[in-house]
């Protein structure tokens, strides 16, 4: 063996192991588990640290590794090209080369060193962290100007990307990871559900989840208060909305508690009651309120009913702190309510649902994923998809279901029947 080989044989595993280091770095840093790093940074490990000092800009980690790779790689098969092109001149000594670098790199550069990143991801990534910061450091100004000319490239194609752009949105990455987790088995859909739904409420207005002003009960100001007594303790609410002449014309807001407190200092007079006098100011938001603020909104005032109107003033519906909390939880049934109405399960796995049904109480009680960003309830979206007001009997398939319109009132569609999604029903018919 003369010196020159064993020179060769020495810089072709340096360059190897260094290659497989950062191959392994870059499998390693990308699925570390966050939430494990940023708890082991508080417990006073110095490697969790350093990883999320990568993770926090993970753009330029990526490149720098990505840079060393290649250049390690491309390093390693020059090297290599010379040094057998000597013994095998011409194009037989290149295509030697490119086999034997492309064996060895397949095997001891990429799938060896990322196979054991993928088993023991935070341990590898912990222990690359060190080397993977210097790397960064030497190569970031590098890897900043190649995003630079890499965003000037894309711009005339549309695509503006800020230099502050992160890769991945926080709400999408821990979106991506339930539906994962939850497609392996290992979240159930009622978890599935509400981690989803906390996700939501930055992206749905209230009037997403109101209670149309059709449904509202409310009480006419101008009632004996004998009559109004009666109405409050029929109705299923505490809070109720009290008008004056016209539905729309809300005057205020009366509590039942409050009902209670007056009759107890009157001695249950109720002739004697002074409906004004207890009569709480009502609250007036923009159909354009998100969920998240809202929620803030009802924890800061500590006040559980809102009146919604739209641009012009017009009486849209109401939203309270449970339909919120409804659309994390699902559903929240006390002794006064009744379960969900107007969802009728058939036998052959279609349901007859209510045009009101709202297509996010449909998903829930289906584990459907209907899409509700145009429409709110399903006689919405079948409109929205046909339209036009459909006829009774008419039929129509989209998203994978097949609708069909049972029942329509004046320009309003009433009931329909929703068949399960049309790749199961072929399976449990064959």
């Amino acid at each position: 063996m003369t010196a020159a080989m064993v020179i060769f044989g020495i810089i072709l595993l340096a360059t190897l192991g260094v290659s497989a280091l950062f191959s392994a770095a870059e499998t390693a840093l990308t699925r570390a588990s966050r939430g494990r790093m940023h708890q082991l940074e508080r417990d006073g490990d110095p490697g969790a640290k350093r990883v999320n000092k990568l993770l926090a800009d993970q753009e330029t980690m990526i490149g720098a590794v990505l840079l060393g790779y290649n250049a390690i790689n491309i390093l390693s098969s020059a090297v290599a090209t010379e040094f057998i092109t000597k013994s095998i001149p011409g194009a037989w000594g290149v295509a030697v080369a490119t086999v034997v670098m492309t064996v060895l790199v397949l095997v001891f550069a990429e799938v060896l060193p990322k196979t054991i990143a993928i088993g023991r991801a935070d341990d590898v990534a912990r222990a690359l962290s060190g080397p993977m910061l210097l790397v960064v450091k030497i190569f970031g100004p590098v890897i900043f100007t190649i995003q630079w000319i890499v965003r000037q490239m894309l711009r005339p194609f549309g695509i503006n990307l800020g230099m502050e752009t992160d890769v991945l949105a926080a709400h999408e990455e821990i979106r991506g990871s339930v539906e994962y987790h939850h497609s392996e088995g290992l979240v159930e859909s009622r978890d599935r559900q509400m981690l989803g739904g906390v996700l939501d409420l930055g992206d749905m207005d209230v009037s997403e989840v109101m209670v149309h002003r059709k449904n509202i009960a409310m009480l006419d100001a101008d009632l004996p208060p004998r009559e109004l007594v009666r109405q409050t303790l029929d109705a299923p609410h505490t809070r109720l909305p009290l008008y004056r002449d016209d539905a729309e014309n809300i005057i205020g807001m009366l509590h039942a508690k409050d009902l209670l407190r007056a009759l107890a200092a009157v001695d249950g007079n109720i002739e004697a009651l002074d409906i004004a006098a207890i009569t709480r100011e009502a609250w007036f938001i923009p159909d354009t309120t998100n969920l998240k603020d809202q929620l803030n909104a009802f924890l800061k005032r500590r006040m559980h009913f809102a009146l919604v109107v739209d641009e012009y003033g017009a009486l849209q519906g109401l939203v309270t702190l449970e339909d919120i909390l409804e659309e994390i939880v699902g559903d929240i049934e006390d002794e006064y309510d009744s379960a969900l109405q107007g969802i009728r399960r058939q036998p052959d796995g279609s349901v007859n649902v209510d045009g009101t049904v709202t297509l996010r109480d449909l998903n829930r009680a289906m584990d459907w994923d209907l899409p509700d960003e145009d429409a709110v309830t399903v006689a919405g979206l079948v409109i929205h998809e046909a339209q036009t007001i459909p006829d009774p009997g008419q039929t129509f398939i989209f998203h994978h279901h097949r609708f069909q319109v049972l029942r329509r009132q004046r320009n309003q569609i009433t009931a329909l029947r929703v068949s399960q999604r049309l790749e199961e029903a072929e399976e449990s018919e064959g």
